[in-house]
């Protein structure tokens, strides 16, 4: 049995004993061995590796068990903390709890200072997951959802603050702040914690699913919002008018400045840098400087630096190049290292000893209790008002009282700026914990209770289908044209692409001694080619028809002037990150009719999809305007369904209409064997030819289908384009090993004998 059929079948025995131990151990060895160097020598940056060295393999053991039993591993991290403080450890070896973690002021100082930019670093990695655009087709039932699921918690917290004993307060003279501060960290939910489960549900695009999640953002930016307030008011010690409207004003005008000077100004820095800068991860360090200027902005201004963080986030998450590679990248750096530490910090704060006391013990549970039916009942009454019916509500209301991460890191903020008292910080932390590890199991059970209503189904079918195609998932393209009507052809169809979705386009002007090697330098372009090019590009995206029916954002052009020879530069640009190269220039055939040396280089400096433009007939004489015939040959491969794919997108964007061609190619034989192979064939035939119609339909594009059997697939394919006159062919190919470009036999043929445009979609 593999490691991940084990990981499937859930926790074992042998793993939670081995979890234990190693645990156990680290502990020890860690402990033993750095108590006596930190009491000989005193070097607390010994001490301070062994205490992330520590922090690290304690909270990854414990929140990978965490995850076996169905629980988010942010909970064994949190856990981990609590065992080495003074809730366990401390209690049981007091004097090596302290080698470890000594309470000398430089040794704390180290590691808040990881603590303080983790807290940055998971704002940032929560506003990059914050989809704005999803709770913007939710619209009211989100609104009105998290409005009372922030409202109703955030009285029950204020009202707990304002009755609580003096001495759970840690400035009794400044009891409203702290109600302030305890009734916004009871108001907000996990949106990581939310996300997971409702993910792993298969809930994700539900309409329910779709709902928590979009109402767990707006908790979260509401209450970021507030906190970052609030923590303005305890930073000045007092509450007066002049000092709330100094903090609501500073609010809204970062926010106001962020989503409108400072969108597009984050998604230049971030694709400048990609595109300019040669070194090692130049991109990350642009996200990591971004999230530093606006979380000083926001303190500058009177506001805390978490908001400035997670606005960073929400931001860099729009960013439209911020391709999937980048995002591991940066989500790899914080969940491996920032987190285990951060939250293992905090349940070092965390002292569980103190509930002991029955007094201490009955308000912790009061405050468990109060948050959750204030979360609950604010979640399902809001559920109710947005139209939603009682099962739903219900399993909304289970969902949003997950607190998790969020709730540590309000709290350790709370912490730190003197809003929470020690005993108070441990109260809330516990509640976080119970809340967290209870509302797996309950909105798992909640969720499956809800039924799947018939629009709901269908929309879902459609985006499962999407979500396996090629089209749907592209990001970026890469356009290499020139002033031909070859290059203006192929500007074209790159325009109807980029403009159903709104995809960023840069163009790559060929040199000017196009992709020669010789000895004679490339001239620098004077610009005028890739400006042409680029107005092909705009005005094609400007024509097409949205794939959604909102309408795409305006496409983005930007051209990469060079003085390299065609082929180098794409190999240079193409480590920026593209998912698709269009390919057209003036000399795409050699007079022996096979591709042109230009061609074959430039595609082998390229690794990626690529589609290949020759244009004949009438896209040669008009190559802006003429209509659009379409063939697509399908065969049943990867290749040819990502040709279909290109060819309806096209044929949607121009309003055109599609013939969808299958050639099966039987053989001859005789008897009872002819008959067999020939209705096995024709079986799969149709349902090749009926998956591609479905995609169309699905974007409501006409089609037609045409079937023909023992005939060569060149000659079905070229008698087909003359018969009923179309004029563009798209057809995937895959790429043949050798030093020249080669698709196989029949592409050839096509290429040669085609008087119809061509597309190859190459893989």
């Amino acid at each position: 049995m593999t490691w991940r059929s084990c990981a499937a079948q859930g926790p074992t025995p042998g793993l939670l004993r081995g979890a234990a131990w190693g645990v156990a151990g680290l502990v020890l060895a860690t402990g033993g061995a750095f108590a006596a160097e930190g009491a000989k020598s005193g070097a607390s940056d010994v001490i301070f590796l062994a205490q992330l060295i520590t922090l690290m393999m304690v909270g990854r053991l414990l929140g990978e068990a965490m995850n076996r039993i169905g629980q988010p591993s942010v909970m064994g991290m949190l856990l981990g903390g609590m065992l080495l403080g003074p809730s366990l450890l401390g209690a049981l070896w007091p004097d090596l709890q302290h080698a470890l973690f000594p309470k000398t002021a430089e040794q704390k100082a180290m590691l808040d200072g990881v603590s303080q930019f983790g807290i940055l670093l998971l704002l940032l990695l929560t506003g990059m997951e914050t989809d704005l655009k999803l709770v913007g087709k939710v619209g009211k039932a989100a609104l009105s959802i998290s409005l009372t699921g922030v409202a109703v918690p955030f009285l029950c917290g204020f009202a707990l603050g304002q009755f609580m004993p003096e001495a759970l307060l840690p400035h009794p003279d400044q009891r409203l702040l702290t109600s302030l501060f305890l009734g916004t960290a009871l108001s907000i939910s996990s949106i990581k914690i939310v996300a997971a489960v409702v993910r792993e549900m298969g809930f994700t695009r539900r309409d329910l699913g779709q709902i928590i999640v979009a109402s767990a953002i707006c908790e979260d930016s509401i209450g970021w919002v507030i906190i970052a307030i609030t923590l303005s008011l305890a930073q000045s010690g007092s509450v007066d008018l002049l000092d709330v409207g100094k903090a609501v004003l500073g609010t809204a005008a970062f926010l106001i400045a962020s989503f409108t000077i400072g969108r597009p100004l984050v998604f230049f820095l971030i694709r400048w840098t990609n595109d300019n800068f040669e070194s090692d991860f130049p991109v990350i360090t642009t996200i990591l400087v971004i999230m530093g200027l606006m979380a000083l902005t926001t303190h500058f201004i009177g506001v805390h630096t978490v908001l400035g963080a997670f606005v960073a986030g929400v931001l860099i998450g729009e960013s439209p190049i911020l391709t999937k590679h980048i995002d591991e990248q940066l989500r790899g750096l914080i969940l491996a290292f920032f987190m285990p530490v951060f939250f293992g910090i905090a349940g070092l704060s965390a002292d569980l000893t103190v509930l002991k006391e029955p007094t201490l013990l009955l308000m912790a549970l009061g405050l468990i209790a109060i948050a959750t039916l204030g979360k609950f009942a604010g979640a399902f009454i809001g559920g109710e008002i947005g139209g939603l019916g009682r099962r739903e509500s219900f399993a909304l209301a289970c969902g949003m009282n997950a607190r998790g991460s969020t709730e540590v890191i309000v709290a350790t903020i709370g912490l730190s700026m003197g809003a929470l008292s020690q005993n108070l910080f441990t109260m809330i932390v516990a509640m976080a914990v119970v809340t967290t590890m209870a509302m797996p199991p309950m909105l798992r059970w909640a969720l499956a209770r809800v039924p799947l209503r018939k629009a709901e189904k269908e929309r879902l079918e459609r985006e499962e289908f999407e979500a396996r195609g090629f089209v749907a998932n592209l990001e970026r393209l890469l356009v290499i044209a020139d002033e031909s009507p070859n290059g203006r052809f192929a500007s074209r169809l790159a325009g109807l692409l980029a403009g159903t979705r709104g995809l960023p386009v840069t163009i790559l002007p060929p040199s000017a001694t196009g992709g020669s090697k010789s000895k004679q330098e490339p001239k620098p372009r004077n610009g005028k080619t890739a400006e042409r090019v680029e107005e092909a590009v705009k005005a094609a995206a400007k024509d097409t028809t949205p794939v959604s029916d909102s309408e795409p954002a305006a496409v983005d052009v930007t051209i990469r002037e060079h003085d390299k020879p065609t082929e180098e530069a794409v190999a240079k640009e193409a480590t920026k990150g593209y998912d698709l190269l269009v390919l057209g220039v003036a000399n795409t055939r050699a007079r022996n009719g096979e591709f042109h040396q230009d061609i074959t280089r430039i595609a082998a400096a390229f690794h990626g999809p690529l589609a290949l433009v020759a244009a004949h007939g009438v896209h040669l004489r008009e190559p802006e305007r003429s209509p659009l015939r379409i063939l697509v040959p399908v065969n049943g491969t990867n290749v040819s369904r990502r040709a279909a794919e290109v060819a309806i997108a096209i044929a949607r964007a121009s309003g055109s209409a599609i013939t969808v061609l299958y050639v099966a190619t039987t053989g001859v034989s005789n008897g009872r064997n002819r008959k067999r192979r020939g209705f096995r064939a024709s079986r799969r035939e149709q349902a090749i030819v009926k998956e591609i119609v479905e995609i169309a339909n699905r974007y409501d594009v006409t089609t037609a289908t045409v079937m023909r059997a023992d005939v060569a697939p060149d000659d079905a394919i070229l008698f087909e384009a003359k018969t009923r006159a179309h004029n563009l062919i798209i057809m995937g190919v895959g790429r043949r090993p050798g030093d020249k470009l080669f698709f196989g036999d029949t592409a050839a043929t096509v290429f040669e004998k085609s008087p119809a445009s061509i597309v190859f979609v190459a893989s």
